[in-house]
């Protein structure tokens, strides 16, 4: 828990990553504290995440990469394992032309939900979650979000003051 003001919030759990693609570092949530956060959780077999999700990640990247904004994709799957292997996952990547780090959800044992997405209680994909400069959720959205309701979020909590109290 994280104090902030005099009201306890809790953190956003950190991500559980098996392997990382586009960034030469791990990323880390505790890491990345102080900065804004979108996560992207997707499947490369979705139909909504290739027409919608993770186009829309694409944009946000590029439109917020002069920002402090830290873009995150999740390959976060709970279905058809056999064939979205990181081999797979990565042609999918370079044939998309994604440029975002994008890190696979670590699978978790006696279930098919990987860790992450279990952490955050996802419904499935595509999610976004914007995670605060406090390291606190902001956003939680399953399925299709408008780009400018997004744009709008991301934007507010980028103008946002680093540990502000919550209105009340």
């Amino acid at each position: 828990m994280a104090n902030t003001g005099n009201k306890a919030v809790a953190l956003a759990p950190e991500i559980a990553v098996s392997r990382w693609f586009n960034t030469k570092e791990p990323l880390t949530l505790s890491g990345l504290r102080g900065r804004p956060v979108l996560l992207h959780a997707f499947q490369m077999l979705c139909p909504g995440c290739v027409a919608h999700g993770t186009p829309q990640t694409q944009r946000a990247f590029d439109l917020f990469k002069h920002s402090d904004l830290q873009v995150i994709g999740l390959h976060t799957v709970f279905e058809h394992h056999a064939a979205m292997t990181p081999v797979s996952l990565e042609a999918f990547i370079h044939e998309y032309r994604l440029t975002f780090p994008i890190g696979v959800d670590e699978a978790a044992e006696g279930t098919p939900l990987p860790v992450t997405m279990g952490r955050y209680g996802m419904q499935g994909t595509p999610t976004s979650i914007l995670i605060g400069r406090n390291g606190r959720i902001v956003h939680h959205g399953f399925g299709q979000q408008g780009d400018m309701a997004l744009g709008a979020i991301i934007a507010a909590e980028l103008a946002a003051v680093f540990d502000a109290p919550p209105q009340v």
